[in-house]
């Protein structure tokens, strides 16, 4: 039992480490990803190699290829809309949690986050703005109290890795983006848990006319 125990917990840090990889675009769409390569990296054998391997394929992140081995999952324009009505949803039941039940050390840390956000956009610092973008919807995912609901976010974001991390390279973005995290924090403060939610589907919604300006420049 013990063996077992172990070999899970190492598929896990496995998982984790390649899916954070994933999501800061470390690892592209139809990277490839070999077994024997992540046994040696990681210092395993190949059986937890395999099994992490197996559950990124799970949550989508990861396709297994019969005689190819894996390769990180490349996203289809129509499943980035769908993921874009899901995210929506997921990260407006997020707020409206967060809302309830944030501690006054996490509404300082959304404060903080957002008011660096702030200083980015100022700035028109993309990298400087994904960053702090992260923290406060982080600091949500959090005070939310609900971890599977976090990582259900986390894995959507990450399968649509591609189209939303360019959206910040648009200087007016940025700018829309800063006024609607003001929305978003001024209603979490005011302890107002629909306001939140709608500001927080508000936001996330936005960004639709962004990635359908960038499809359409990728079909020229």
């Amino acid at each position: 039992m013990a063996d077992e125990s172990e070999k899970r917990s190492l598929s896990e840090v496995i998982r984790a480490e390649i899916e954070q990889e994933i999501m800061s675009g470390r690892l592209e769409a139809g990277s490839q990803l070999d077994e024997q390569t992540l046994s040696e990296r990681y210092g395993v054998s190949r059986t937890p190699a395999r099994e992490a391997l197996i559950q990124l394929a799970a949550v989508g992140l990861v396709t297994m290829r019969p005689r190819q081995g894996a390769v990180v999952t490349s996203v289809s324009l129509k499943d980035y809309v769908s993921l874009h009505e899901i995210l929506v949803q997921l990260e407006a039941l997020a707020t409206r949690l967060a809302t309830r039940r944030m501690t006054s050390t996490e509404r300082a840390l959304l404060e903080e986050s957002y008011n660096q956000c702030a200083t980015a956009a100022q700035a028109q610092d993309a990298e400087m703005y994904r960053a702090a973008n992260h923290a406060f919807h982080e600091t949500l995912y959090a005070a939310s109290r609900n971890p599977i609901l976090s990582n259900q976010i986390r894995t959507t974001r990450a399968r649509m890795r591609g189209l939303r991390d360019m959206r910040f390279e648009h200087p007016a973005r940025l700018r829309a983006s800063l006024q609607e995290h003001h929305a978003i924090l001024q209603a979490i403060l005011t302890g107002d848990e629909e306001a939140a939610s709608l500001a927080m589907a508000a936001h996330i919604s936005s960004g639709g006319h962004v990635y359908a300006d960038m499809i359409a420049h990728m079909k020229q």
